[in-house]
């Protein structure tokens, strides 16, 4: 009895520990171990005397079948590998570990991260059935300077394709972060390796709250929001992948033609900051001022009592001011 089995046996229904105990061929003892480990790592797992154990969020578990079934056969020969773990360090260095392929992307999925990273390090939370934790591997024809504002337009493909997935009010924060109704529900992080002309070799890493739970990211030091919140029926992560993953096929190849350019207008559209009394954070200095929106290269401009700066997302992080 592992953890996906359980929770799939789980997702039939509620089930009384002595049944579950029955179907595995385990002791009722090693069943609650099993259930505790579980709601130890953030699953919502409620005890009713009558009915059993049952998921609070019943969804289904990230499968790679799943997915593929609902591509088409032409994006289905862009993907040279799609690996989906229960568990797994983080999708992000298991994506780095190896070569970007020759053609297409390889994508690495993951229920939980005991190592996951945002951006400046910072913890993602990321307990079963909650979330998408996903890295892409793609080889670029193009010198490393050229990849400048990959994270933005990468940041645009990923908003569009939940848009047309049904999910209302999401906005984009500078530099990589997914915003829904001024919180935040996802972040983007990459990678490059290469010579300084090309090819490159990227990995971009996303993460996304779809059905993360108020007590499950209680620890989470910023407002933020899961799309499960926002929704107005219920998602299944397979079929949001299956959303996502052309348009990130399609969105890679519109950069590599063209770049950021091809994206800053979408952007522009998305931007929560534009025109917003913000808070720039530099090391152990910070500064009050204005977003105002971002220059055809993804700096953000940024104006304060000494004029307007432009502003590169390895150098700062930026808040909204309040009050």
């Amino acid at each position: 009895m592992d953890n996906p089995a359980l929770i799939n046996a789980l997702l039939d229904g509620p089930k009384s520990g002595v049944r579950l105990a029955a179907e595995f061929g385990v002791s009722r003892a090693a069943v609650w171990k099993r259930i505790e480990h579980l709601r130890e790592r953030g699953l919502a797992i409620d005890t009713d005397p009558k009915r059993g154990y049952r998921l609070t969020q019943p969804t289904p578990l990230l499968e790679a079948s799943a997915i593929l079934g609902h591509l088409d056969a032409g994006i289905r020969q862009q993907i040279s590998a799609l690996q989906v773990d229960f568990e797994t360090d983080s999708t992000q260095l298991r994506a780095m570990a190896v070569p970007a392929p020759s053609q297409g992307i390889a994508v690495w999925l993951a229920e939980m991260q005991t190592a996951g990273q945002g951006r400046r390090g910072k913890h993602w939370c990321s307990p079963p059935l909650a979330n998408i934790h996903c890295s892409i591997n793609r080889r670029f024809n193009l010198p490393v300077a050229a990849m400048s504002g990959f994270s933005l337009a990468c940041a645009v493909m990923i908003v569009k394709s939940l848009q047309a997935q049904g999910i209302a009010g999401l906005a984009l924060k500078w530099p990589n972060d997914l915003w829904l109704q001024d919180r935040k529900c996802g972040g983007l992080l990459i990678q490059l390796r290469g010579e300084a002309d090309g090819p490159c070799d990227v990995t971009l890493g996303f993460g996304i709250n779809v059905h993360l739970t108020r007590q499950a990211g209680a620890g989470i030091d910023q407002a933020w929001a899961s799309l499960a919140e926002h929704a107005n029926a219920a998602l299944d992560r397979n079929r949001l992948l299956a959303g996502l993953l052309p348009a990130l096929v399609q969105g890679f190849e519109r950069f590599e033609s063209d770049g950021l350019a091809a994206f800053i207008a979408e952007w522009r559209a998305l931007d929560a900051l534009q025109g917003r009394a913000v808070r720039v954070l530099d090391g152990a200095r910070q500064r009050d001022g204005r977003a105002c929106g971002i220059a055809a290269d993804g700096a953000l401009l940024f104006e304060d009592a000494d004029g307007q700066h432009r502003l590169h997302s390895g150098e700062v992080s930026v808040r909204v001011a309040h009050g």
